[in-house]
């Protein structure tokens, strides 16, 4: 169990309605449609909690923001009606919807608190999440459960709070971005969603015959588990703004006859080293980075058309051990990161869904694996369901299902209205307080 490592002093009661299953609000294909071998592998097999904060506005008083979304759920799971049904499993561990619109679970509740009582910034973790996002038993699992649980909150302010659970396995976070956009459009009045749901989930199966042509030994062969776990994990989130992103692009080193180093280059490896350093590993020990590459666009023949909502992301790694990444400058950590975003070829990602069919859709490699998904751009803040654009949006904590080894990069403003970068982090809580001691003094002389 990992626990916030700075909680905010608050407390509040949050009253809920008993959860309901919203079906489509018409009649729907009855009809089984099969994931493709991207989706439906070990790593995605786990449930993606979401957070979105909106304020009170003027102009929508006495609109019930639960209402308004509960209604247009119904209508957008017309359009989306895979969602509304249940995954089963076949030959070979294979996942397919079994779309029987049986439906989503939404719960509707209030809570005796204000939106500016979870401080300033919002960010993760936030306090009594599970609260705000009631988790209903029996609905935690893979197969034969409900593929997404809404909770929308009222506040006493005014505002709401937008929370929701979805089986990552039905789609990436540009494909869940695109499925609540069209619940945003229809709360506010539209008749269908502007960009169609395309399934076409065979675009990113493996060939026929399937044929490895990458070693993918870094990614998802088997390494011994030999960390301790009895240490307690702890969550925090760490705000990067336009200072501290500069003085972080001081530190590496120019590419003048090259292409610039992207911010997000230099900040994952930037965390990546600091991290290692905190985790005070033996020096021998590997150590791995894997940075989500989106195969959408990879080409000028896009893999996967407008209005895919399925799981379109590879997961390249690069291996050093702890003592060569703490012990060589940051440009050793920058060339390394280059490389796993280099590597996602086209012929990767067809490598990739080879290797599940052919290797029973195995896991990542989680032994001292730091995985980095950068959601900068895939528009959490953009869905407005008529009451504007929420203060905070997007993932609700660190970590993908039981492993909580992986980090978000999410748009956020600070306080004085700067647009940087949240990046939530959960480590054990002595490797927590080295990691946040070694980023101020690297940050301080650069400042």
């Amino acid at each position: 169990m990992a626990i916030p490592f700075f909680p905010v002093n608050i407390k509040f009661t949050v009253r809920r309605s008993q959860p309901e299953l919203v079906a489509p609000a018409k009649p729907t294909p009855r009809e089984v449609k099969q994931l493709s071998d991207i989706d439906d592998n070990d790593a995605q097999r786990f449930q993606l909690p979401l957070v979105h904060f909106y304020p009170h506005k003027p102009s929508m008083t006495g609109k019930d923001p639960a209402q308004v979304i509960k209604r247009a759920l119904a209508q957008t799971l017309v359009f989306y009606y895979p969602f509304a049904g249940r995954l089963r499993e076949g030959l070979g561990r294979k996942l397919m919807v079994d779309c029987n619109a049986e439906g989503v679970i939404f719960i509707e509740a209030d809570a005796d608190v204000s939106l500016h009582q979870f401080g300033e910034p919002l960010q993760p973790p936030f306090p009594f999440f599970e609260e705000l996002l009631y988790s209903v038993p029996g609905s935690e699992g893979i197969i034969n459960c409900p593929l997404l649980l809404i909770q929308v909150t009222r506040l006493k302010c005014g505002g709401f709070i937008f929370a929701a659970r979805i089986n990552h396995t039905m789609s990436d976070g540009f494909g869940i971005v695109q499925f609540l956009k069209a619940l945003a459009e229809i709360a506010q009045s539209a008749c269908e969603p502007s960009i169609p749901p395309v399934w076409c989930r065979e675009l990113l199966n493996a060939r026929d015959p399937p044929r490895i042509s990458f070693t993918h030994n870094d990614e998802y062969d088997e390494v011994p588990d030999d960390e301790t776990r009895s240490h307690v994990m702890v969550h925090h989130s760490f705000f990067f703004g336009p200072n501290e992103l500069m003085a972080i692009h001081k530190m590496f080193p120019h590419h003048h006859h090259g292409p610039q180093n992207s911010t997000f280059e230099v900040l994952t490896a930037f965390i990546w080293r600091c991290r290692t350093i905190a985790l005070q590993l033996e020096p021998d020990r590997e150590v791995r980075l894997m940075c989500s590459n989106n195969v959408r666009g990879k080409s000028n023949s896009p893999l996967v058309p407008p209005g895919y909502y399925g799981n379109a992301f590879v997961f390249p790694a690069v291996v050093t051990t702890a003592g060569k990444l703490s012990r060589n400058s940051l440009g050793y950590a920058l060339e390394l990161v280059k490389k796993s975003k280099a590597m996602a070829t086209v012929e990767y990602i067809r490598s990739v869904a080879d290797l599940m069919v052919i290797r029973g859709r195995p896991n990542l490699v989680s032994t001292r694996s730091w995985v980095v998904s950068d959601v900068r751009r895939a528009g959490f803040r953009d869905i407005d369901f008529g009451w504007g654009k929420a203060r905070y949006a997007g993932p609700a904590m660190a970590g993908s299902g039981d492993f909580l080894g992986t980090s978000f990069f999410i748009p956020q403003e600070n306080a004085e209205g700067e647009e940087g970068i949240v990046v939530p982090i959960c480590l054990p809580l002595k490797s927590m307080m080295l990691f946040i001691k070694q980023l101020e003094n690297m940050l301080i002389s650069k400042l």
